[in-house]
């Protein structure tokens, strides 16, 4: 059953349009992804959906009696009542029942002998509706789905109006979750939450049963969620199947197909044109119009274009000493007035040069701070931190709040470096600031956009010691990929607090894990970590076992005396881990054809990719049962 759907959309604000003939439809079990670059009307799009915008042109279906949830980026909190307030409003209807029941039962105490049947019979049937609605667990169920989106049982007590931003988001998704609507609009969900939120909040998707559109540059969370695509760009809804890789496949292998569809179309072109010059007069005069009235009437093929995303350069890294940082009997925690509360005790550490750690644990558990008292910009509570000969820090905060908000974009990028006036404009190109955008005030800038200045920045400054804060939360995919194969190819030495599991598989060789206030080192990457904790990669623990299972697998190699004794599961699993390895390399080796432009190769790539992940899908349901 259709839930949601829509035809011919247009909208524009003043002159500028932005998107137009948009047809889409969202079935009742649908899980989608909508992805496409900063500005090009994902959120937009979603608040049409919602009511909130209504469109110039086009039309609107919701079905009737259809509930929808709908978490914006920038929820506004309730001027009134605590965070457990906000979530509980997502129970009316039980609390409704409940005051139903009271007085049903007292109506039941007082109703004299004829009338009790009667009393009995309404007071059972609102208790069958109590009971099927989930009234004796709604609280237990509150208490799971805030804890899931990292809301402790303390920020729940908070009046919700002094609810930082984060805090305030994820208590807009936990009500959301618990309202059980049968559509559910997420607009950029991953935002906030950390990477223990983010694994739950994949298997509560997983799981769920009714639709869902979720908006998000997160590629391994949308890897794992959605089985359609929605992309926004240059104002038009392109629609695929699949996962986020499936859909990368398809959009390169069609993206291949329409430049060489074009270069033909554009020699056919140039071929007519030049009989009809040679021919126009004279004894064939009349063939040569005849071919100009077929070329006018000729549906052109568009030229595809580049999307506009940020191009970096390498950045030059000075040579340091060996030791870049180190600390001594560090603790780190933060003083209000006389006391003292301790975040975090960290053993001695040594930062060498050419390091590339990330530091990763759940949100409030101290990683910034730990980040700013490495700085110095944080005193710590006891110990001390050394920092090594020749080292130049570049350091990215998490809200880039050191960006001078009265300054220009072009004072602000010329604070850090005195450039020439056409270098500096030049290099903030790079980082799709353009013509007047440069006049524009810091203050006035989006969050990607101020994200895109605080890199330009830091970047301009050519540092050796990196040390990044979630440097990639308000960025779009294709700018994450570029900042990607900067720091893949940066030969200094890096340090990122980051919950983007991308960023952090391909960044980091070492992990400083935070947790219970302390901090742990792991001698090794993201994914060995996972494997080696157990912790569910993909969407839940219950669904996908490939931790589990690559851990059991490495432990019984190492044991000599071991012999296999190879189970119906144990098969399945085996499969499981193949197949997974497959997807993997095809996936690489797309990448390779794409940049030869072998459409043939990408299109024998993209069938096997598609066939793979059945084969896969097929498996997991037969590990299930």
């Amino acid at each position: 059953m259709t839930v949601i759907s829509a035809a011919n959309l247009a909208l524009a604000y003043g002159n500028v349009e932005i998107f137009s003939g948009v047809n889409l439809r969202v079935e009742d079990a649908g899980r989608i992804g909508i992805v496409g670059p900063n500005g090009s009307g994902k959120s937009t799009l979603l608040k049409l959906l919602v009511g909130e915008l209504e469109p110039d042109a086009g039309s609107i279906h919701l079905t009737r009696g259809a509930r929808v949830g709908y978490v914006p980026q920038d929820p506004k909190s309730p001027s009134s009542g605590t965070i457990r307030d906000q979530l509980m409003t997502a129970f009316q209807d039980l609390r409704r029942l409940e005051i139903e029941l009271e007085y049903a039962a007292s109506n039941l105490q007082q109703s004299e002998l004829g009338d009790g049947v009667q009393a009995e019979e309404h007071y059972s049937a609102l208790l069958d509706r109590y009971e099927a609605s989930g009234g004796y667990s709604y609280l237990h169920t509150l208490e799971r789905v805030a804890a899931g989106v990292g809301l402790s049982s303390a920020s729940l007590e908070l009046p919700a109006i002094t609810a930082s931003g984060g805090e305030g988001t994820r208590a807009a998704l936990a009500k959301a979750l618990l309202s059980s609507p049968d559509v559910l609009v997420l607009d950029e969900p991953t935002n906030y939450l950390d990477l223990e939120g983010l694994t739950w909040l994949e298997g509560f998707l997983s799981h769920n049963t009714k639709a869902f559109l979720v908006v998000s540059h997160d590629r391994y969370f949308l890897d794992r969620v959605v089985n359609q695509v929605w992309e926004m760009y240059r104002g038009r809804l392109q629609i695929f199947p699949g996962n986020y890789s499936r859909y990368r496949l398809l959009r390169e292998e069609g993206r291949l197909r329409q430049q060489r569809e074009y270069q033909r179309q554009q020699e056919h072109i140039e071929s007519e044109q030049a009989f009809i010059r040679r021919y126009r007069a004279g004894q064939r005069a009349r063939e040569a119009r005849g071919r100009a009235r077929r070329l006018d009437r000729l549906e052109r093929i568009e030229s595809p274009q580049a999307d506009a995303a940020v191009t970096f350069s390498g950045i030059d890294a000075g040579r340091t000493g060996r030791m870049v940082l180190q600390s001594e009997g560090l603790v780190v925690g933060f003083a209000e007035g006389e006391q003292t509360t301790k975040l975090l005790s960290v053993p001695d550490v040594k930062l060498e040069r050419g390091a590339r750690i990330a530091i990763i644990g759940s949100n409030g558990s101290g990683k910034t701070t730990l980040l700013r008292t490495l700085l110095g910009l944080a005193p710590p509570i006891s110990g001390r931190v050394l920092t090594g000969q020749g080292v130049e820090i570049g350091y990215y905060s998490q809200e880039s709040s050191e960006l001078p908000e009265d300054a220009t974009v072009l004072d602000a990028f010329l604070d850090v470096r005195n450039l020439p006036l056409e270098e500096a404009r030049s290099y903030l190109a790079r980082f799709l600031f353009h013509g007047d955008e440069v006049f524009q005030s810091v203050g006035s800038l989006s969050g990607g956009e101020r994200s895109r200045l605080a890199l330009a920045r830091l970047l301009i400054g050519e540092p050796n010691l990196l040390i990044l804060d979630e440097p990639t939360t308000h960025l779009d995919i294709a700018t994450r990929e570029a900042l990607e194969q900067v720091l893949l190819t940066y030969t200094g030495t890096l340090l990122l607090v980051s919950h983007d599991r991308q960023l952090i598989s391909k960044m980091a060789d070492k992990l400083w894990i935070v947790r219970e206030g302390s901090l742990s080192l792991f001698n090794g990457g993201y994914q060995e970590w996972v494997e080696q904790t157990a912790v569910a990669e993909p969407a839940s623990r219950a669904e996908k076992p490939s931790a589990r299972i690559r851990n059991r697998t490495r432990i019984n190699r190492h044991n000599p005396q071991w012999k296999p004794r190879v189970t119906a599961t144990e098969r399945i699993e085996s499969e499981i881990l193949n197949l997974e390895n497959r997807l993997q390399e095809i996936e690489e080796q797309v990448e390779l054809a794409s940049e030869s432009q072998d459409l043939a190769t990408i299109a024998r790539l993209g069938a096997e990719h598609t066939q793979i992940q059945s084969q896969l899908e097929q498996r997991w349901t037969e590990w299930g049962q």
